[in-house]
């Protein structure tokens, strides 16, 4: 390939690649070298069954789904983490801008890297399983982008619980939940559906109580029925259940106009 200003590159197809209208070249963190072609590829098909799926979003478990399955992005594993724990505090003991922290500097850019390729397979593994199993894929519409804003504040008015938000960020960030949903309409344009997310933990998917009692960390025990459920699949099917979302402004499509828990529930 031929880039201007640096002439002809040699490189290594990891995929085919349709038609592209242009192409970049970036350098990561890691040090490593990607060339990105743009190409709109063609959306992928549904099975047709007209199935339907649900799909909770959660920290302790990334995914939970009304079928009930429970699925996590697989992270560093622990002698990795313990690593990338070392690696850190020996950066805090090394002068700035010497070679030594550099490379230190660069084993951790290794470590994070190889974080986000296991996120990003994942996420691109799962968008495309649940898009070739099921015609409908319907998904809390969470403003993820408000979610993982900074608690600090300013210097007149001062966050408080900076340290505890801080760590809730990083945990929504590393389940992945923006990617996931925007994988899921890049690839099913029209088939995903986004659900007003009120009470859709506190409800019950058997008998349709709402109470704040329900939840039980991430075991569900429904207060009037007994009903017993794991909690973010039992979210998963108020999810399933519940209105879409096709709105963008003003009051969501099927949200409960009175905004009470009683109201939510309601069977598309």
């Amino acid at each position: 390939m031929l880039v201007p200003k640096l002439g002809w590159v040699r490189f290594r197809w990891s995929r085919p690649v349709p038609d592209a209208k242009s192409y970049r070249v970036t350098r990561d963190h890691a040090g490593r070298w990607h060339i990105a072609f743009a190409a709109i590829p063609p959306a992928i098909p549904g099975p047709g069954t007209g199935e339907v799926v649900g799909v909770d979003r959660g920290v302790a478990v990334s995914a939970a789904l009304s079928t009930g399955e429970l699925l996590s992005v697989p992270g560093l594993r622990p002698q990795e983490r313990r690593r990338l724990e070392r690696l850190e505090r020996r950066k805090g003991r090394q002068r700035k801008g010497s070679n030594r922290r550099a490379r230190t500097r660069l084993a951790i850019a290794r470590l994070k890297a190889r974080e986000t390729a296991r996120r990003r397979d994942w996420t691109e593994k799962v968008s495309t399983d649940l898009i070739r199993r099921f015609d409908r894929i319907r998904i809390e519409d969470l403003d993820v982008q408000a979610m993982t804003r900074s608690a600090r504040g300013t210097a007149a008015q001062p966050g408080c619980n900076v340290r505890q938000k801080a760590g809730l960020n990083r945990a929504i960030l590393a389940n992945g939940w923006g990617a996931l949903l925007n994988r899921l309409e890049d690839k099913a344009p029209g088939r995903v559906e986004r659900i007003y997310p009120a009470y859709t933990s506190q409800r019950c998917s058997a008998c349709g109580h709402v109470a704040p009692g329900n939840r039980e960390s991430q075991a569900f025990r429904c207060v009037a029925c007994g009903h017993h459920a794991h909690a973010d699949v039992n979210a998963a099917l108020n999810i399933a259940a519940g209105h879409a979302v096709t709105a963008r402004g003003g009051e969501p499509l099927g949200a409960p106009t009175n905004r009470e828990p009683t109201t939510l529930g309601a069977v598309a």
